[in-house]
């Protein structure tokens, strides 16, 4: 059992809407900065991001399965990036979970951590009553054969950052353009469970879940930071059907 927060440690959670992934990152890396030089401070950016394919340490040019000229049309870009994890296409839909927080202070190890973060992932889907699971050696979480959320980390001065991509409730036809780990195109939450559901509450479990599991007694919230540009606070999640 590693050590937790003091009880007066507070998770800052940027309920986002639709945030380009460059904003994002630079967002996030900022936050590192932060948290790098108060071990006591964390954080949990939530958000969607327009097209755009990732490709982790796992990942290559050829888990992407369409040509340039196809990519071009689709206005798809493609960023390498320096998480783990393979590649992974984000869409509106799909909730972009990333928490920065400061492994030592919390006493995890990053097998550790990311064992966690997927831990929190599977009680959200339970909540809805989707089955999720995970597969030892294999960064994500299934229900069934299909990936339903890509993880993958990056380590900075040991705090964490990038996370987890969950559908919610994207367009499913364009994830077999990508393949992401599973063994078969990715699937979404509102697929699974064969129903709508709302957005802001599975937005509202994850944060409810993933500050209980890294024991985190309260949180602070916020819908926009001055550091991203105006129109991530727009909140996209929110206001899908």
């Amino acid at each position: 059992m590693g050590l937790e927060p003091p009880t007066a440690a507070v998770l800052q959670a940027y309920l986002l809407g639709q945030v380009d992934f460059e904003s994002a990152l630079a967002f996030q890396r900022r936050l590192v900065y932060d948290v790098a030089g108060d071990r006591a401070k964390a954080a949990l950016v939530l958000c969607e991001h327009p097209p755009v394919i990732t490709v982790g340490r796992a990942g290559s040019r050829r888990h992407i399965l369409c040509e340039p000229d196809e990519l071009l049309s689709r206005r798809w870009r493609v960023r390498w990036v320096n998480r783990g994890g393979g590649c992974l296409l984000h869409v509106p839909g799909q909730l972009a979970v990333y928490p920065v927080l400061p492994l030592d202070r919390l006493g995890l190890g990053l097998q550790a951590y990311l064992d966690r973060l997927q831990e929190v992932l599977v009680a959200v889907l339970d909540d809805f009553g989707v089955r999720g699971e995970t597969r030892p050696g294999r960064p994500g979480v299934w229900v069934g054969a299909r990936l339903i959320a890509g993880t993958g980390v990056a380590v900075r001065d040991w705090v964490a950052y990038y996370g987890a991509a969950l559908n919610v409730n994207p367009e499913l036809p364009p994830f077999r353009l990508v393949h992401s780990g599973g063994d078969g195109p990715m699937t979404s939450l509102e697929r699974e469970r064969r129903a709508p559901l709302r957005p802001a509450l599975v937005r509202q479990r994850l944060l409810e879940h993933l500050a209980d599991r890294f024991g985190f007694p309260r949180t602070t919230l916020f819908s926009h930071h001055p550091a991203l540009n105006p129109r991530a606070s727009a909140d996209a999640l929110a206001t899908r059907p």
